[in-house]
Order: C-alpha cells, then structure tokens, then sequence
C-alpha cells in the first residue's frame, strides 16, 4: 500500500466523523427501509426548542425525502464521498492532493449548507429533533471544523505536506 502523504493522526481524524455519519445514516437506511422499523431510540422523553425527540416524525415527514431518494441514502454518498476523497489525498502527491482537498474543502462546506436547511426544517418546520440525524449533522459540523482546522492553521502538518509540495 502507499505511504500516507499526512500523518496517520490526521487520517485518522479526518475520517473518523465521517465513518461515525456513515454508521448513522445505514443505520436509518437499515432500519426503515429493509427490516421496516424505526431505529432504536426513536422517540425519547424532551424537548429543544419546542421540538420534540421523535426519528419518527422526521424520517417519515414530506421532507425526508429529494423526490424519490431519501436524505439517508444522500447522507451515506455525502459520507462516502467524503471518505473517498481523505484517502485520495493522503495518498496522493503534488498537485493531485492539492486538487483534491480543495475539493473536499468544498465537499465538506456543502455539507454545512445542507445542515443548516435541513436543522431549519427540523426545528422550525416538522417540530422534531431526529437522533440520527443530529448525529450525522454533529459529524458534518465537526468534519468542516476539522478540516478548516487543518487547511488554515499556519503551522498545520498536513497544511505543509500537502500545500507545499511542488
């Protein structure tokens, strides 16, 4: 297998929250619409903001879905993608990894676009908080603050391996 371009620390962080967002999401996908259940802790006691805590209520709202293809399963590509493209750039060199974390830069600010519309739609419009998808939403936020993190710091490693390189 190749060298890591970027110390393994930095993979390592860089893929966790997406591989946590990844579980999630199949884990929604799994449930409703293979074994037609709700996921475990669907519905706990509380509110946020008015909002109660009810998977059901969202993962079966009108605004679970882009036409025919649910949020989950665009969730599980975001986070697939995702993925795909941290190895692309630990393992590639020059102006390919440069390339690419521009890209997943982008990547991962569409995903913080996202969020905000569909936490809008959760709080402000269905009333309910789902756990999954706070959870995937949790590691969309924390994978953009990482990766910002890592690109902007000025004494960054992975800034420097990857940047710098001719």
């Amino acid at each position: 297998m190749p060298k890591l371009k970027i110390s393994r620390k930095d993979f390592i962080i860089l893929m966790t929250m997406s591989v946590i967002g990844l579980i999630s999401s199949s884990t929604v996908l799994y449930e409703i619409y293979a074994v037609h259940y709700l996921p475990p802790f669907c519905q706990l006691p509380g509110n946020i903001l008015g909002a109660s805590f009810n998977c059901a209520k969202v993962l079966l709202s009108s605004y679970a879905n882009v036409g025919p293809v649910s949020l989950d399963l665009l969730a599980a590509v975001w986070f697939i993608v995702n993925i795909a493209l941290v190895i692309m750039m630990s393992y590639a060199g020059g102006r390919t990894a440069r390339h690419v974390l521009r890209f997943l830069f982008g990547w991962r600010f569409l995903g913080i676009a996202v969020v905000a519309y569909l936490l809008y739609l959760e709080l402000a419009v269905v009333r309910a908080i789902c756990l999954y998808c706070t959870v995937m939403h949790a590691a969309i936020i924390i994978d953009f603050v990482i990766i910002s993190y890592l690109v902007f710091t000025k004494g960054s490693k992975m800034r420097a391996a990857i940047l710098s390189e001719p």
